[in-house]
């Protein structure tokens, strides 16, 4: 029996979810339709309000329903630190970290050669103009520690380095709270090798 070609644009919809195939699509389609149908309202109208109202902030580009974010216009925050995330969610963690005090840029991605995604598609020359033109003097590296977010790193701390801006990364190791027996050797390793003094 063939599905209604409605249904099968919602599950289609739907897979364009990160982690999420073509059996959990489904799942949740018939879920919304059958059990949750003020949920699926709920979450068409905030979908489509979303697109509608959010942009990305003309100073960190994250997301915002106004020009510039609440963070950038805070007088509270230190504009002379940047810390430069992947993406948004990484901003909301170092924020409820409470680590750091002064404003970010977003990426909204990282270098990827495989995946199509060089500097040109991040804008970092956007990045470079805001490090320019404000005043920035210490730029904190907190992209991923994976293959990708390594590189971004690199190619932003040699761009930036031109610059004349002190650029910091950082740092890897133990987790707080974590027995050495219960880590990875390329984590106890880094930690080893990023060790300080006391």
């Amino acid at each position: 029996m063939k599905s209604p070609s409605a249904l099968d644009e919602l599950v289609e919809s739907l897979r364009c979810l990160p982690g999420v195939g073509p059996k959990s699509a489904q799942r949740m389609a018939y879920h919304l339709l059958q059990h949750d149908h003020k949920g699926a309202k709920r979450l068409a109208v905030a979908l489509s309000a979303s697109l509608e109202k959010l942009r990305h902030c003309k100073m960190c580009n994250s997301f915002t329903e106004e020009e510039t974010c609440g963070l950038c216009s805070s007088a509270k925050r230190d504009h002379s630190r940047l810390c430069v995330v992947e993406m948004p969610q990484d901003l909301l963690m170092m924020e409820q970290a409470q680590c750091h005090d002064g404003l970010y840029y977003v990426l909204m991605g990282r270098i990827s050669p495989l995946d199509g995604v060089g500097p040109r598609e991040l804008h970092l020359e956007r990045l470079a103009k805001r490090v320019r033109e404000g005043e920035v003097r210490e730029v904190i590296l907190a992209t991923n520690f994976t293959v990708e977010g390594e590189a971004t790193a690199h190619y932003i701390g040699e761009m930036l380095k031109k610059e004349g801006i002190a650029v910091t990364r950082i740092a890897r190791g133990v987790p707080v709270g974590g027995e050495l027996e219960h880590v990875d050797s390329g984590t106890l390793a880094q930690a080893v090798f990023e060790r300080r003094g006391i």
